[in-house]
């Protein structure tokens, strides 16, 4: 069988390890103007960036971006017209800078660059510092908004979104919550095993889902009982990116579709939508993908060949025994409500065509209703 062609986007420099954040401003040298895109929480972590030019914070991003949040950060750009460009948060930062990077002083709207390699360039440098380990957003090419009114998300892929200097500092991840913490791991590994699992499946993109699902398996029980243990918290960030260089060639599948109209509709973070979902389609993918799932298995500690239902049971508990509430009605779902997630996530086809089985609306349905 010929291997398919991919293709890889990195960014251009990566540095990992504690109290790297601070060499942001030595990379930047004498840059005049810098917006810092953050969240009131990450907002803290800009004097460390140690930049040494006019520095502009945006600090308006909720868990769930969308477009109004996107036009805020965009007309903060024009109003300060930034030479440098940082994202200093999580998933949801790191999508808003993408974008603001490359539109800020474009003739181009959202609606233009929405879809595959529609931007038409960039010309402001970008450095992505993550302070969660999740979305793997820094080390992509990928940003979704939420378009309120569709109720669905709006994917921009492009390599001018690609930053030019990307951070993994554990030592930003040490205040995030014992929650926070279990539910974006899970969602990490979510996109090292969809990407695993997938029908695009890449054997070069096996080796950093390999890598990505078994650091999670040796970090994130540690890293949510000791938000220090800089280790845990490091791996875990090496494990986000891994990750998000899964997004690019290959991408996520039926887990994240399904997940998405939790964050779109209930208003979810994205880790937690993608945990609640991850056990209940890892079970559902084993009759088609059983060695690869047998070996997230064992990656995770959840045992060897488990059938089916004891599967199922076993990441269920792996992500309860985190501390995650793997409950939809205990997060604000009504039975009528199931319905309308399902004919969304399964009208979602550029994700669910990626999963290695068809899934019906009725079965994906069943998954919203087991999850319930």
């Amino acid at each position: 069988m010929t291997i398919a062609q991919i293709t890889l986007h990195q960014p251009r420099r990566l540095v990992v390890g504690a109290g790297t954040v601070g060499e942001v401003g030595a990379w930047a040298g004498e840059a005049g103007s810098a917006l810092v895109i953050a969240t009131p929480i990450t907002a803290g972590f800009a004097d460390r960036l140690r930049l040494s030019g006019r520095v502009t914070v945006f600090d308006a991003i909720p868990g769930e971006p969308d477009i109004a949040t996107l036009d805020a950060a965009l007309e903060a750009a024009r109003q300060c017209k930034p030479d440098l460009i940082v994202g200093l948060g999580g998933g949801s930062v790191l999508d808003v800078a993408k974008l603001v990077a490359v539109l800020w002083d474009s003739d181009q709207s959202l609606g233009d660059v929405a879809g595959p390699n529609r931007v038409a360039g960039r010309n402001t440098p970008l450095v992505q510092v993550a302070t969660t380990a999740g979305t793997g957003s820094e080390a992509g090419i990928r940003s979704l908004i939420t378009d309120p009114a569709r109720g669905n998300k709006i994917a921009v892929e492009s390599p001018h979104m690609i930053a030019d200097f990307a951070v993994l500092d554990p030592e930003l991840t040490y205040s995030v919550p014992p929650a926070v913490t279990a539910a974006t791991g899970v969602d990490a590994m979510a996109h090292c095993v969809e990407a695993f699992t997938n029908r695009r499946a890449h054997p070069m993109i096996d080796g950093f889902a390999r890598m990505g699902f078994h650091l999670v398996g040796k970090y994130l029980a540690r890293a949510v009982k000791d938000g220090a243990d800089t280790e845990a918290r490091e791996g875990l960030m090496l494990a986000s990116y891994y990750g998000g260089i899964c997004l690019g060639p290959v991408n996520t599948a039926a887990g994240h579709a399904i997940a998405y109209p939790l964050g779109t509709r209930l208003r979810l973070p994205h880790g937690l939508a993608n945990a609640i979902i991850f056990p209940h389609v890892l079970a559902f993918n084993r009759s088609v993908a059983a060695g690869k799932t047998d070996e997230v298995a064992r990656a995770l500690g959840l045992g060897e060949a488990l059938s089916g239902p004891d599967l199922l049971s076993a990441a269920h508990g792996f992500c309860s025994g985190l501390g995650i509430e793997m409950s939809l009605a205990a997060h604000g779902a009504t039975p009528d409500d199931l319905p309308l997630y399902a004919s969304e996530a399964h009208a979602n086809r550029r994700l669910m065509d990626n999963n290695p089985v068809d899934m019906s609306v009725d079965e994906v349905l069943a998954v919203y209703r087991a999850a319930f």
